[in-house]
C-alpha cells in the first residue's frame, strides 16, 4: 500500500483510532533512531529543590533589576 492509498483511509478512521495510528508511528520511528532511553531504565533527574545556590543566584538576579524596569 503506497502512501496515497494509506491517507483516505487514515482519515476515515475514528478520533480514538487515529491516535493509536500516531502512537504507533511515533514508537515505530523512536526504534528506528535507537532511541537513548532504555524502558523501565531510571534516570537522574536535577531538581532545584534544596539549591541554595540557585536561590541565591535567583535572589541576586531580583534585586539588581531596577524598579522602572517593570513599567
Amino acid at each position: 500500500m503506497t502512501v496515497t492509498e494509506l491517507f483516505p483511509a487514515l482519515k476515515e478512521l475514528n478520533r480514538a483510532d487515529k491516535l493509536k495510528v500516531m502512537q504507533f508511528l511515533i514508537a515505530e520511528l523512536a526504534s528506528e533512531e535507537g532511541s537513548a532511553l532504555e524502558p523501565g531504565a531510571t534516570y537522574a533527574v536535577w531538581s532545584p529543590l534544596n539549591s541554595h545556590q540557585a536561590a541565591h543566584q535567583l535572589a541576586e538576579m531580583l534585586e539588581s533589576e531596577s524598579p522602572n524596569s517593570n513599567a
